[in-house]
C-alpha cells in the first residue's frame, strides 16, 4: 500500500514537471522524456492496483 502511494506521488510530480516544460518554449525534448518516464510509472502503477485485486 505504502508503495502505491509513493508511486502515485511520483506520476503526480513527473506530469506536472512535464506540465511546466510542455509550457516553456523550446522545451519539446524534456517534455518529451518526461512524458516518456511517466508512462513507465503509470503502467507500474497499472501493474501493482492489478496484483492487489488478485
Amino acid at each position: 500500500m505504502l508503495e502505491s502511494h509513493m508511486l502515485e506521488l511520483q506520476i503526480e510530480s513527473v506530469r506536472s514537471q512535464m506540465y511546466e516544460a510542455y509550457k516553456q518554449e523550446n522545451a519539446y525534448e524534456q517534455a518529451l522524456k518526461l512524458s516518456q518516464k511517466l508512462d513507465e510509472l503509470l503502467n507500474e502503477f497499472e501493474g501493482l492496483t492489478k496484483q492487489m485485486c488478485v
